[in-house]
């Protein structure tokens, strides 16, 4: 039988004595905070699920007897619902992380961590409808109708998804059971990412694969994290406390009312870049696939760089580094287009930012 202290050095090994290069910095604690904040969204999701009821006649109401009624209840709703994005904010980020350090190049984690964007945002989607205000409903309407363009069968599947003619209670039902299971498979996927990183290792600012470079994750490199999050927490509990509607559309306070179309229908602000390709191709087929690949997009990465077999090394470039900023600043440009009115010239101005989005993406990969 295994003595005490072997068992407590077998179940923390993979962060108190996990090899961790000496030079990283705060960038590589965004993973860290995506898990904590994950942890946060179940805890709270949970204690709301207790309340909400995902009837279309009391949702709306559900939501507001949360807010009112519940001990604390606004507290926790607000915590969720910005938790939301500040999950997404933390995903983009260490993305970006990913993409300036070519982790990409490392298959397997990239493609599980692709996984994991695809399912947050698809989480994300399923809980903006369970308010059922007017942009949940409509969006919803809007954002299920795009797989009409499945050839032969989309209008068939459209009709099974929602479960009638029309955004309705078996669609509100469906998206509740998904948005509460969703979850934890992103946790499993979550664990399944830990192990191909901690197979691999984690990478630093300058590539040092020497095995003398490395320290005990804790405490050196945990504190670090620690600090981090007292950082993003504070600011994360600003927001909740003092300003817990900046991210939501007033649009959402209003009852759901199938009647009335919202003069502008504009999903949450981490979908913006997407809809923005979505909305400046004329071709409601193009339209989609655009949107669809400006994710998928982010599998070739690893693809095309073993295909044209040009970069052998994780260094980069300065041809690489231009890519990368031009990128950067084109997805902020990109996310402020998908939130303005469908006219030239932001339509003109989408259609560029566009092509310069899988462009400079695909360069990335051939760098």
């Amino acid at each position: 039988m295994m003595r005490k202290n072997e068992l407590i050095k077998l179940f923390l090994g993979s962060f108190s004595y996990l090899p961790a290069p000496v030079n990283i910095s705060y960038l590589w604690g965004w993973g860290s905070t995506i898990g904590v904040v994950l942890i946060m969204q179940v805890i709270t999701g949970l204690f709301l699920s207790m309340h909400y009821c995902a009837d279309v006649n009391y949702a709306f109401d559900s939501v507001v007897h949360i807010h009112r009624d519940v001990f604390f209840g606004w507290l926790v709703r607000a915590m969720h619902m910005n938790g939301a994005s500040l999950f997404l904010f933390c995903i983009f980020l260490h993305v970006g992380r990913g993409l300036y350090y070519k982790s990409f190049m490392n298959v397997h984690t990239w493609g599980v961590g692709v996984i994991l964007l695809i399912l947050s945002m698809v989480t994300s989607f399923f809980g903006y409808v369970l308010p059922w205000g007017q942009m949940s409903f409509w969006g919803a309407t809007v954002i299920t109708n795009f797989l009409s363009v499945i050839p032969f069968y989309g209008n068939e599947i459209v009709t099974w998804i929602w479960g009638g003619f029309s955004v309705g209670g078996p669609t509100l039902s469906r998206f509740y059971t998904f948005h509460f299971v969703v979850p934890f498979l992103i946790i499993v996927f979550s664990l399944v990412h830990l192990l191909f990183l901690h197979r691999m290792g984690s990478s630093n600012p300058l590539q040092l694969s020497s095995n003398s470079m490395k320290i005990n994750f804790w405490p050196y490199s945990g504190i670090k994290d620690l600090v981090w999050f007292l950082f993003i927490f504070t600011l994360f509990f600003c927001i909740v406390f003092f300003f817990p509607q900046v991210f939501s559309d007033p649009e959402n306070y209003i009852k759901a009312n199938p009647m009335v179309t919202p003069v502008h229908i504009k999903p949450e602000w981490y979908f913006l870049f997407a809809y923005a390709i979505l909305r400046c191709i004329p071709n409601k087929t193009l339209g989609v696939l655009g949107l669809v690949m400006s994710i998928v997009v982010f599998f070739m990465l690893s693809v095309v760089n073993k295909m044209f077999n040009i970069s052998h090394t994780k260094v980069k470039s300065f041809s690489y580094m231009v890519c990368f900023w031009i990128f950067s600043i084109n997805f902020i440009i990109l996310t402020w287009l998908g939130g303005s009115p469908v006219e030239d010239p932001f339509i003109f101005l989408a259609q560029v930012s566009s092509i310069v989005y899988f462009l400079c993406l695909f360069l990335m990969a051939v760098l």
